[in-house]
């Protein structure tokens, strides 16, 4: 392995064309063919690239938003992705730095790896961010393992929207101070494990109804808002001295003198509001710099690379025109802009690299800590636990809207209260319509089918209108297994008692069929407001 140059050592012996390579991080894929990774190892090699961030493949949501390529699995993607750095690694003079989107582990880019709740789940516990430290810390593990220094994580966006198609689930909540509280037990966490982290997306994704990947979206509050709420998680973490933080492509006025650009080429807001307001003095990385909210607009080959550094950005993720961004940086940046961002990426290195550990251990194993996060996050949205237990002496049907096999909720219920359970994938409307003329309690067991709110939540209008009719017709508990805003599409307010749970996996299906039970008491609260 070899070591990285102390800083004054560097500073002499690299060229100017050698710093600004040090501030470019190309994208990786792990799923590459043999021919695209030589293309990178050269371009690593030729160019002395600072680091690279790490995609599932080419077709993985951050790079195919038009959805024209076909994402295929690969159970051995970590296996993968542990010999893919140490190949570009030896084929860099400088050590790399390492960098992926880890926000709830390695799985948010990798299969058959350790996946921990969603930031929006982690936002519902009340009184233990001890959780949540430990959950950072796992993840760090886990990053050190594959061979990662640096989480682009946790987002700090303020989720005040409920119709944002990129944050929602990713945000800690609408809260501010929850927010930051949340963010920095995250980051103790990783810290703790010698990892990098990134808050992100400066200045504040949450109030948005546009995806930047897609689009720019426009934020038209006053700067004194923007101070009050979506920058207060910004400003206590800067002020507890955070190493990284990530611009996103939004277009604020209010922080841009008035001038209608994306964040990420800002110099206003950038230079201005983070560096002179706000103090902020670690490195600024880009949003990726393929994203349509600023890569569609830039189609002259190096042009956007120039601008996001020269409005202040150190690290240029995700840059596609590597070779032509150099040669314009080098062309017209001043000597002193390319030593000040070289200075403060090669500090980044010289504080991650040496926690590379030496030998490798295993990843984590999430169950355990999941268990505690399902238990502290359950919350009742309506009605009490005394309903639930007047429910369930009077006896009940269940029905859920994926597969019985596939449901632990109903399996583990089953075992202490006799009751029959259906799926909406496999009885017909008619059968249902025939089971609950009969039965006045039904016990729903609700997943989403996605994440995000994009038409409906993968909801179709039958189901709505199915369980709107169920809702409004019978005694109805329900459990709710996914995002909080999906529970909008739903006339919930009319259900008997609704509970959420938040995540679909297995421990959260254990416990909140615990909660059913009447053996554990909810002490979660709503990270967000619903209608």
């Amino acid at each position: 392995m070899h070591k990285l140059l102390p800083y004054e050592l560097a500073a002499q012996e690299l060229t100017p064309i050698e710093k600004i390579g040090q501030l470019f991080m190309p994208a990786a894929f792990i799923n590459d063919s043999e021919e695209e990774i030589k293309i990178l190892e050269r371009l690593i090699s030729e160019n002395h690239i600072g680091g690279l961030c790490f995609f599932h493949s080419r077709a993985s949501a951050a790079t195919n938003f038009e959805g024209k390529k076909k994402i295929v699995y690969n159970e051995h993607s970590f296996e993968t992705l542990q010999k893919l750095i140490q190949r570009y690694q030896n084929k860099s003079k400088h050590r790399l730095l390492i960098a992926i989107d880890a926000e709830w582990g390695l799985a948010m880019r990798i299969e058959n790896t350790p996946q921990y709740p969603y930031a929006l789940t982690l936002g519902a516990i009340k009184d233990n961010n001890e959780l949540v430290y430990q959950v950072g810390k796992n993840i760090a593990n886990d990053c050190k393992q594959a061979g990662i220094h640096y989480n682009l994580a946790p987002v700090l966006d303020i989720n005040n929207n409920p119709k944002n198609p990129v944050i929602g689930y990713r945000s800690f909540g609408e809260d501010k101070i929850n927010v930051a509280q949340k963010a920095s037990a995250y980051i103790s966490g990783m810290q703790s494990e010698g990892v990098l982290a990134s808050i992100k997306h400066f200045p504040g994704h949450g109030d948005t109804a546009t995806d930047s990947h897609l689009g720019l979206p426009i934020i038209k509050k006053t700067k004194e808002e923007l101070l009050d709420n979506e920058l207060f998680p910004f400003k206590k973490l800067i002020k507890e001295g955070i190493d990284s933080l990530m611009v996103g492509h939004l277009c604020v006025p209010a922080l841009s003198n008035g001038k209608e650009i994306p964040s990420s080429i800002s110099k206003d807001l950038i230079k201005g509001i983070l560096r002179d307001e706000l103090g902020f003095e670690g490195v600024v990385i880009s949003d990726a710099l393929n994203m349509h909210a600023v890569s569609k607009n830039y189609p002259v080959k190096g042009e956007l690379e120039w601008l996001a550094f020269d409005a202040g950005n150190d690290i240029l993720c995700f840059a596609e025109e590597v070779e032509a961004g150099m040669e314009m940086i080098l062309k017209k940046a001043t000597n002193r802009q390319i030593e000040e961002s070289f200075a403060r990426v090669w500090a980044l290195k010289e504080k991650a690299i040496p926690n590379e550990p030496e030998t490798l251990s295993a990843l984590s194993m999430p169950d355990s800590l999941n268990k505690e996060i399902a238990k502290a996050s359950i919350t009742i949205v309506r009605g009490t636990e005394n309903d639930i237990t007047s429910f369930r002496e009077k006896g009940f049907i269940g029905f859920t809207n994926t597969m019985i096999s596939e449901n632990p909720f109903f399996q583990m219920i089953t075992k202490e209260n006799s009751f029959h359970m259906h799926s909406f994938l496999d009885t017909s409307l008619e059968k249902i319509g025939e089971l609950t003329k009969k039965e006045e309690n039904l016990l729903m067991a609700i997943v989403p089918p996605q994440a995000k709110p994009t038409h409906d939540f993968g909801f179709s209008k039958t189901e709505i209108d199915l369980f709107n009719k169920m809702i409004h017709t019978k005694n109805v508990v329900l459990y709710f297994f996914g995002n909080p805003y999906a529970l909008e599409l739903f006339d919930y307010k009319n259900a008997n008692v609704v509970i959420m749970a938040y995540q679909n996996f297995n421990t959260f299906q254990k416990v909140a069929a615990t909660h059913f039970l009447g053996k554990l008491a909810a002490k979660g609260e709503l990270p967000v407001h619903l209608k």
